[in-house]
């Protein structure tokens, strides 16, 4: 990580909320590698660094599309008299068909400054931009993943890479469109991909890598199959993330298609347990929400978009009456805070059923805190990394709340979390660490003008 991040090896907080619960004048000790070492509460500060505000584990971001982050505002544009998904997808088309590597990194060094200073720590990368705009690989067949990895690096960012396999246009092998060219490989040069880009992070902390089947709609079962054995050679505990049952109208197609929806399609045929996130699974029926809390894999939850795109409302209350697992993600990026995506969450549950307060602990209590706590499990777990929690043996990832900011003046402890959640008011991180080291201070990342630069430029080449 770059010099330009300072190391951090003792930090004092006057409060802060560790695994087990808040806690008041807590010390942090940190390795050089970034590995929280022990945490002590009760105590004086000494002379380690003192955080100004109250520190939180920082939140993980389950998915995402990073150059999707450049198409914000794009697709808002009535075109059709009955805009959907399917309509964007096709904003989305062109606009790909224009991005090359240098574009690529630009624009995920963007995301990731924006994403720091809003107080994510780690990033899941749903990466299925492979190929060049003609539809070849490039010299490189990793060369676009690396880009990733290097915008990564730069900036900071904790980094969950998920190479995507794409071989299909629709269910029942169906042949891909000429728009999907730069997604498309057949299982032999995936798997290339995902052995090239897994031993390239196999020795940093700060990385994981995963593989992201598209969809059931993009892979056979065989190939899909023959996915998961692959990686499972490399790796038995990476992730394993999916699309699944966003829109209605994959519903519809599953069910035309095998007879069964895609999630029970899924849960019948495959060993689905913790290593798996499946994204959006917004529409569920009853029993696949009961069997897919009961797997241990997580729901993948991405409210911005989702909203953005009209995909529906995931049944969020069921779920958690279920016992199930999930997390938060920004898919397309139109927002880059987690404190949007858990409000928009609880809120979208509170109009579909009429009342408040609805994803809160069993016993009742805090709902800021009960969303964030629950958002951090989740999110860890689908990242595939110690990540997630102030406790010895997590990585070294987190943030300081911004103690001046007028709604949280005379706040403690969960309190603190309802107003950040649901203040509604410019973000409320101060500083932020990745891995033990300084990535934001005083809300702003080292490296933002010289990334907008280059963010900007990178635009001027595509927007013509």
């Amino acid at each position: 990580m770059s010099a330009l991040f300072p190391t951090l090896t003792r930090l004092y907080a006057p409060s802060a909320m560790l695994a087990e619960g808040w806690a008041n004048d807590v010390l942090i000790e940190i390795d050089e590698a970034g590995w929280i070492q022990r945490i002590e509460a009760g105590v004086a500060p000494g002379d380690a660094e003192r955080a100004a505000g109250p520190l939180l584990p920082g939140m993980p971001n389950l998915h995402g599309h990073a150059f999707q982050r450049a198409m914000a505002g794009l697709a808002e544009h009535a075109s059709a008299p009955e805009d959907s998904f399917w309509t964007w997808r096709e904003v989305m088309y062109r606009f790909v068909d224009r991005l090359g590597p240098e574009e690529a990194q630009a624009i995920a060094s963007q995301l990731y400054v924006e994403m720091l200073e809003a107080g994510y720590t780690a990033a899941a990368e749903f990466h299925y931009l492979h190929h060049a705009p003609n539809g070849r690989p490039y010299a490189d067949p990793a060369e676009m993943g690396r880009r990733v990895v290097a915008a990564a690096s730069e900036t900071g960012m904790g980094l969950t890479l998920l190479p995507v396999l794409y071989a299909q246009g629709g269910f029942g092998n169906q042949p891909p469109g000429d728009a999907q060219r730069r997604f498309i490989n057949d299982i032999d040069n995936f798997q290339k991909i995902v052995e090239v880009l897994y031993e390239d992070g196999a020795r940093d902390p700060n990385r994981a890598t995963g593989i992201a089947p598209h969809s059931l709609r993009a892979v056979t079962e065989g190939q899909l199959r023959e996915a998961v054995e692959s990686l499972n050679r490399l790796d038995t505990g990476a992730p394993i993330h999916i699309h699944v049952a966003e829109q209605l109208q994959e519903v519809r197609d599953c069910l035309l298609w095998s007879g069964q929806r895609p999630v029970r399609w899924l849960l019948d045929r495959f060993e689905v347990d913790r290593r798996w996130c499946l994204v959006h699974a917004t529409h569920i029926d009853a029993g696949e929400c009961r069997d897919l809390a009961a797997s241990g894999a997580v729901a993948g939850l991405c409210p911005t978009t989702e909203a953005n795109l009209g995909d529906g409302l995931f049944p969020a209350l069921d779920y958690q009456r279920s016992g199930g697992t999930w997390g938060i993600g920004s898919d397309s990026h139109i927002s880059v805070s987690p404190w949007e995506e858990l409000r928009l969450l609880e809120y979208g549950q509170r109009l579909a059923h009429q009342r408040r307060n609805l994803l809160r602990p069993a016993a009742g209590g805090s709902l800021g805190g009960s969303l964030y706590r629950q958002a951090l499990a989740g999110g860890s777990q689908a990242c595939g990394r110690p990540i997630g929690a102030l406790a010895p043996g997590r990585r070294a990832d987190f943030l300081i709340l911004d103690g001046t900011a007028p709604a949280l003046w005379n706040r403690e402890g969960d309190a603190l979390l309802d107003a950040a959640v649901f203040g509604g008011f410019p973000l409320p991180v101060r500083d932020v660490a990745v891995g033990g080291r300084w990535v934001v201070r005083e809300g702003r990342h080292p490296l933002r003008d010289a990334v907008a630069e280059g963010y900007r430029a990178a635009l001027s080449r595509l927007l013509v």
